[in-house]
């Protein structure tokens, strides 16, 4: 029966009924009371088939708020209530005919009342009792609170609810819901029946004097009638869901990166999707507020000519016509960086800082500019000079790190990459040297006395570095004994000078056990052996 249309096994059940009706009507015998039965388990088997399509809308329901809750959830609400209102006037219906099915065949009421069936009623032709039961003791004049009258009641509550509008709509939404739900034909017809001898009421036309047989099958039909009606009216929540849904004809896979640029260490992250668009329907696309994005077979092309530097930001929308005729609004922005051709070649194995100096370090990053440049590190301390350019100072060996990012537009800062480790060294010890000797060397005897002081040196070293002489020792071999004298400074004493003055050709002077002051502290760096000529 949905959507009005009624399948041949139902209108098959609706001439047996109407036949039924009119052999009852004639006092014809049980046996033709019997075929009844067949009318009920008709019906009763259609009810069935309704729950079961009913069950299909409502999971139907269930999937498209997982898929698209915002624009489901009105039309889901309302769905659930339909079903409400269905299950509690099947129920009254149940409560009725259970009732009086107990009364008319005498029996406990408290029975599972799913047996209460016509097949085993005995009494099938008793309308007495149904009809006081129904409609009261003068059924001319039924009761306020009479079953049928309370069924009648409840058919157009019933009716007047299930038809309203879901709640939480537009105002495009509502109009076209309403010109939909115009077209519903829910049965359940409670009106007056015009006769010869005036109008008689629903209740009395259908319950006055109706056999048990006949009264069952009204309970039924009636039922058919409600889930036929919460089809109807769910099915057309359900289509006004999808009316919602644009028509599209072109369906692509797209790959939409978060970032147009990535550093080495980054990692790229993209969104990987089916895109949806009607090629027959053009869109019209705007960036910051102007129709400049050409468009064509519904995919805008969106060209910007890059001009300054750094991370570039724009904004836009997408308006495009809806199926109900309305012009719908879709924000989008994106983002880019724009940066300058360049070249960086880095010796990765020299990446080495020393102790108690300042290690000179540029650091950069395409497409920022050097405000922008925010380094940290670890293992030491950084500071700025400007323009890119910075000095470290670390003080103990092993490694350090340094990590970049750069000040974003909204306040954020983004890491550039992974962090650059550096390996931390001493500086190299000088080694001594005394006479123009450095290590072993030969001099003459001349040399030796005119020399001022010892003197470190530290060959191709980077890093100017001074190297202050802390003490040092002077030893000679004198007449077969060894004779040492200690200086503070790098200066000669008198005692070094006497002592050299007694050097022999072929002899040798040692200078040892010398310290200098190294960046780090006090430093013992090696000494040289002089052999005079």
């Amino acid at each position: 029966m949905s959507g009005g249309k009624e399948t041949p096994r139902q209108k098959m059940i609706g001439m047996m009924y109407l036949v039924l009706t009119a052999l009852l009507a004639l006092n014809v015998s049980k046996e033709i009371l019997n075929a009844f039965v067949i009318v009920e388990n008709g019906l009763n088997t259609t009810n069935s088939v309704f729950e079961g399509k009913n069950k299909a809308l409502y999971a139907k329901f269930k999937q498209s708020m997982q898929d698209s809750k915002a624009k489901t959830e009105h039309f889901n609400a309302k769905a659930l209530e339909v079903q409400k209102e269905a299950d509690s006037l099947c129920k009254m219906v149940d409560d009725i005919r259970s009732e009086l099915y107990s009364r008319v065949q005498g029996i406990t009421k408290g029975i599972e009342s799913d047996t209460f069936h016509l097949a085993a009623l005995d009494s099938k032709d008793n309308y007495d009792k149904p009809t006081h039961y129904l409609l009261g003791d003068n059924p001319e004049e039924p009761a306020a609170d009479a079953p049928a009258i309370k069924l009648k009641n409840a058919i157009k509550a019933f009716k007047d609810n299930i038809l309203q509008t879901p709640k939480g709509l537009g105002p495009e939404q509502i109009k076209t819901y309403q010109k939909e739900v115009k077209s519903v034909k829910l049965g359940l017809d409670i009106d007056d029946v015009t006769t010869d001898d005036g109008k008689v009421h629903w209740e009395f036309n259908n319950f006055d004097h109706t056999t048990m047989a006949a009264d069952m099958c009204i309970f039924a039909a009636i039922k058919n009638d409600i889930r036929n009606a919460e089809s109807d009216v769910v099915s057309l929540l359900l289509k006004s869901v999808a009316g919602q849904d644009f028509a599209f004809d072109k369906v692509e896979a797209k790959v939409v990166a978060h970032s147009d640029y990535i550093m080495q260490g980054d990692d790229y992250t993209a969104d990987i999707f089916i895109s949806a668009h009607n090629s027959a329907q053009n869109p019209t696309v705007k960036v910051d507020g102007q129709p400049n994005v050409q468009v064509a077979e519904g995919v805008g092309k969106f060209v910007a000519h890059t001009g300054a530097e750094g991370f570039q930001e724009y904004k836009g929308n997408i308006e495009v016509q809806a199926p109900d005729g309305s012009m719908k609004s879709y924000p989008f922005s994106g983002s880019y960086m724009v940066a300058k051709p360049s070249l960086a070649i880095s010796p990765t194995k020299m990446n080495v800082f020393y102790i108690g100096v300042d290690n000179p370090v540029d650091i950069s990053v395409a497409g920022a500019g050097p405000s922008q440049v925010k380094p940290s590190m670890s293992g030491g301390s950084i500071k700025d000079l400007g323009q890119g350019h910075y000095t470290v100072r670390v003080t103990t060996p092993g490694e350090c790190k340094i990590s970049v990012s750069v000040a974003q537009k909204d306040g954020t800062t983004k890491p550039m990459g992974v962090p650059v480790v550096f390996r931390v060294k001493k500086v190299p010890s000088p080694t001594a040297s005394f006479a123009g000797v450095t290590g072993d060397g030969k001099v003459s005897k001349g040399e030796l006395q005119s020399a001022a002081g010892l003197i470190p040196k530290l060959e191709d070293f980077v890093f100017d570095l001074k190297f202050p002489v802390v003490s040092w020792v002077m030893s000679m071999n004198v007449n077969g004994a060894f004779v040492d004298y200690s200086a503070t400074g790098p200066g000669v004493t008198g005692q070094m000078r006497d002592l050299l003055t007694r050097a022999k050709s072929g002899g040798k002077v040692l200078i040892e056990q010398v310290k200098v002051q190294a960046p780090e502290g006090v430093r013992s760096i090696p000494g040289c052996v002089l052999k005079i000529k």
